[in-house]
């Protein structure tokens, strides 16, 4: 009897990891945009998982002209999804304790859209699942890929916290 009892504390224990939440937990409900890569849902910071989208400051050119590209990610996302009901599935935890996961709408998969509207690039860093997707965008020269932009990771090195005094992403 005690035998199965340490077995099954480890197995839950083993189950939860060390946030205490399941592996692959999943997250379901209305969402609110917070930049072109991350949403809230009931309380809880999720960013998309594989993506990086331009900061909200982030500026890119079209026709020569400056535009807010993350800005506009943004409210292509917050469009897209509307009042619908969001499915995330967990995949890590990230370094601001936010939930990295892979979310849906319905069956499409809001990174994949994300990448293939060129309103985010593939984050090959952390995920090669979406490089298909940003070689499409880059190829028709949709969203940044109409102009000229600094990847976001890039930019916000370029204006991080030392270089600038502003909060980094």
């Amino acid at each position: 009897m005690a035998i199965r009892k340490v077995m099954l504390v480890a197995a839950v224990a083993m189950a939860l990891g060390a946030t205490g939440r399941p592996a692959s937990a999943e997250i379901v409900g209305r969402a609110s945009v917070i930049d072109g890569d991350t949403i809230e849902m009931g309380g809880q910071r999720v960013r998309l998982f594989g993506i990086d989208s331009p900061e909200s400051s982030q500026l890119c050119r079209a026709n020569n002209k400056p535009y807010r590209c993350g800005q506009q990610s943004a409210l292509a996302l917050a469009d897209k999804i509307g009042e619908r009901t969001v499915r995330c599935l967990e995949r890590d935890i990230d370094r601001y304790r936010r939930v990295v996961a892979v979310c849906y709408l319905g069956k499409e998969d809001l990174g994949s859209w994300l990448v293939e509207e060129g309103r985010a690039l593939a984050f090959r860093r952390y995920s090669l699942d979406y490089v298909a997707q940003e070689e499409e965008a880059q190829a028709a020269k949709r969203g940044v890929w109409r102009g000229e932009f600094e990847p976001p990771w890039e930019w916000r090195a370029a204006h991080s916290r030392s270089a600038t005094g502003a909060n980094s992403k």
